[in-house]
C-alpha cells in the first residue's frame, strides 16, 4: 500500500506542477496568491511547488506586482525565452526544420530539398544530420516535435495512407526518431499538431471547443473538445480528409472515392492546373508553388482563377459543414498551403455553411484563416514537444 500511496503523492505532485506551469504559460506573471486561488490550492503546496520551479530555473521571480486589496506580491513568470524546442514538419514532398523558444517565436526555420519517392531515405537522413547540428549548437532545446501526415497508426509509428507519395507508408517513423537523439522525440499527426499550435499561439487567445482545419498537401483536422485533444483508439481520429463528398467522385489510394483531400488539397489543386493553361508551367512548379500562383492569378483580377479559388472554397465550405455538424467546435481555424487563398475562399466557404448548416449552430461557429506568422504545422511540431514539457516537467526539470 505504501508504494501505491507514494506513486499517487508523485503523480498529484506531478499534475499540480503542470497545471501551474500550464496556468503562467496562458496567464503570464502572476503572484503566487493568484495562482492558489485559480487552481484551489494551498497556499503552503504553491509555495513549496514553486520554489522547487524557481530552484531549477524553470520559473523566475520578477519582481513586486499588485495583488488583491491593493497589497504588494512577488510575481512569478515561466521563463518561456530560455528553452527551445524543435519542430519538425512532414509533408509529403516537403520537410521543414525549426527552432521554436516555448512561446512559439520561432528562432529558425529550415526548409529542406523537396522529397521525390526516391529521396524519402536521403530526407531522413538530412533531417537527423539536421536535428543533430541544431543540437551541437544549442544546449537549451529540450525537446523535438514531429508532425506527420495522417491517418498515423501511433501505435506502430506508421501513417497509413500518403496520398501522391506512397514510399511514406513504408517509412517506420518511431523506429527512425524515437530514440535518435539525446533529447525527447514526439510524434504527431499534422492537423492535430496544429490544433495545439492554434491552441497555444492563437493571438485569439486559447479556446477548449476548436477545430483546426489542414489544408495543405492533404486535407486534415485536429479537434480539441472540453479542452482535451480527440486522439481515437489508434490516433486517427478525425481523418476528414478521406471523408467521401460524392459516392461516385474521384478515386482516392485509400481506396475510397470521392474524398474531401481528392479536391481541395494543393496536391489536387496543383492537378487541375497541369491539365489546363490558368497557370503556365504549373507542371514545373512545386505544389505550394502552383497554388501560390493560383492564389495571385485570383488577386490580381483574373477571372477564370477567381472562379476556380471559388469553387476550391465551396469544397472546403462541404469540410466545414461536416465538422460543425459531427464536432460542434466555436471556432473553425482554416490553415496551411490553401489557406492563403484568403478572403475569396474564405467567403465561398461560408457561403456553403451558411447554406447549409442548422442556423444556431452557424452563429455559433466562427469560421477564420489561421492568423499564425508562421505554418501553423511546423509551429504545431514544436507544440507538441511544448506541450510535452507543460504536461510532464519532471521529465525535462530537475523539479520533483
Amino acid at each position: 500500500m505504501s508504494g501505491v500511496s507514494h506513486a499517487s503523492q508523485a503523480s498529484i505532485s506531478e499534475s499540480n506542477r503542470s497545471r501551474i506551469l500550464h496556468y503562467l504559460y496562458h496567464e503570464g506573471v502572476s503572484s503566487r496568491a493568484q495562482i492558489a486561488k485559480a487552481l484551489g490550492l494551498t497556499p503552503a503546496a504553491i509555495t513549496k511547488i514553486t520554489a522547487r520551479l524557481i530552484e531549477a530555473d524553470v520559473i523566475q521571480e520578477t519582481g513586486s506586482i499588485e495583488g488583491s486589496k491593493n497589497r504588494r506580491s512577488i510575481g512569478i513568470a515561466l521563463d518561456s525565452k530560455r528553452f527551445h524546442v524543435i519542430g519538425v514538419k512532414f509533408a509529403r514532398s516537403l520537410v521543414s526544420v525549426g527552432v521554436f523558444d516555448l512561446d512559439g517565436n520561432r528562432v529558425s526555420l529550415e526548409q529542406l530539398p523537396p522529397v521525390k519517392e526516391s529521396t524519402i531515405h536521403r530526407t531522413l537522413d538530412s533531417i537527423r544530420s539536421t536535428i543533430e547540428e541544431l543540437l551541437a549548437h544549442d544546449d537549451t532545446i529540450m525537446a523535438i516535435g514531429m508532425a506527420v501526415p495522417g491517418p498515423y497508426l501511433r501505435s506502430t509509428g506508421r501513417t497509413a495512407v500518403v496520398s501522391s507519395m506512397q514510399g511514406w507508408r513504408t517509412i517506420n517513423l518511431r523506429e527512425e526518431f524515437l530514440h535518435a537523439f539525446a533529447v525527447p522525440v514526439f510524434i504527431e499527426q499534422d492537423a492535430r499538431a496544429g490544433v495545439l499550435a492554434q491552441y497555444l499561439f492563437d493571438p485569439a487567445g486559447p479556446c477548449d471547443n476548436l477545430a483546426y482545419y489542414l489544408l495543405g498537401e492533404g486535407v486534415g483536422l485536429g479537434v480539441i473538445d472540453g479542452g482535451h485533444v480527440i486522439n481515437g483508439a489508434q490516433g486517427t481520429a478525425t481523418e476528414i480528409g478521406h471523408v467521401s463528398i460524392d459516392v461516385h467522385g474521384r478515386p482516392c489510394d485509400c481506396g475510397n472515392v470521392g474524398c474531401l483531400e481528392r479536391y481541395c488539397s494543393a496536391v489536387a489543386i496543383h492537378e487541375a492546373l497541369c491539365s489546363g493553361d490558368l497557370v503556365p508551367a504549373a507542371e514545373t512548379m512545386t505544389h505550394a508553388q502552383a497554388c501560390a500562383a493560383l492564389f495571385r492569378e485570383a488577386c490580381d483580377g483574373n477571372g477564370r482563377a477567381a472562379s476556380m479559388v471559388k469553387a476550391i472554397g465551396e469544397y472546403v465550405g462541404y469540410g466545414c459543414v461536416t465538422i460543425i455538424n459531427s464536432f460542434n467546435p466555436e471556432r473553425i481555424v482554416i490553415g496551411d498551403i490553401v489557406a492563403q487563398g484568403g478572403d475569396l475562399l474564405l467567403r465561398a466557404a461560408q457561403d456553403v455553411v451558411d447554406e447549409r448548416v442548422i442556423p444556431e449552430l452557424r452563429s455559433a461557429t466562427s469560421i477564420t484563416i489561421s492568423a499564425l506568422p508562421t505554418d501553423a504545422a511546423i509551429c504545431g511540431a514544436a507544440s507538441v514537444a511544448i506541450t510535452q514539457i507543460l504536461n510532464h516537467p519532471s521529465t525535462f526539470f530537475d523539479v520533483a
